[in-house]
């Protein structure tokens, strides 16, 4: 997995950090933009953006954790690096629990923190890619009919075709007929690879459907 595309976002209210963390970063081909609190970051921010966040916890105006809450609040899952005085310790500790990628003591080993910074890239990364193909197969379940909705909910819950026409009252051709159209509307060649698909969509989402049908 690359960093391509991605960019690490510093917010630090002490320029000698920011100026610091921008020359390692870019020491190592990282895109970098530094902002000297969080309304600054949050008034150039946009949703389309990708990389990982380097927070400093302590900050006039919006401290780090009140920044983290509000991207969380707006949907945002970026990848949080805290950066902490030995005295934030216990803040960063509760950012973890909140849902911070890690913390860091200043002052920071470069090596660690660009281990850090890689890790948060590479986990950014691999987030996008799920959403993405999550997005993809909600797209294909909308374009699923409600009798191939119906359908694919029993095979998933483990029907056979003969329970299925005998449970919706049709033929059993035609549920093979719509089990054959479903599958290829979801881009799947076997039942076993169908199954699995829901399977771990219904999982993500909280949505295994009961087996009443209409």
């Amino acid at each position: 997995m690359t960093n391509q595309q991605q960019t690490v976002f510093v917010v630090d209210d002490e320029a000698s950090i920011r100026n610091s963390l921008k020359w390692l970063l870019e020491s190592v081909q990282i895109p970098v933009q530094t902002f000297e609190s969080g309304h600054a970051f949050l008034a150039a921010h946009t949703e389309d953006r990708c990389g990982c966040l380097v927070l400093d916890v302590r900050m006039p105006g919006m401290s780090g954790l009140e920044l983290m809450k509000r991207l969380h609040n707006m949907g945002l899952r970026t990848p949080i690096i805290f950066l902490s005085a030995h005295g934030d310790v216990p803040m960063a500790v509760q950012a973890l629990k909140d849902g911070a990628f890690d913390f860091l003591e200043k002052p920071y080993n470069n090596q660690r923190f660009l281990d850090c910074v890689q890790s948060a890239l590479e986990h950014d990364a691999l987030n996008r890619l799920h959403r993405n193909a999550d997005e993809d197969l909600l797209d294909r379940l909308k374009n699923l009919t409600a009798r191939e909705q119906e359908i694919i909910n029993l095979v998933v819950a483990g029907k056979s075709n003969k329970d299925i026409a005998k449970l919706l009252g049709i033929s059993h051709k035609t549920v093979e007929a719509h089990r054959s159209r479903l599958m290829a509307k979801m881009g799947v060649s076997s039942l076993v690879d169908l199954v699995r698909v829901m399977t771990a969509h219904y999982a993500a989402h909280g949505n295994m459907p009961s087996l009443k049908v209409s």
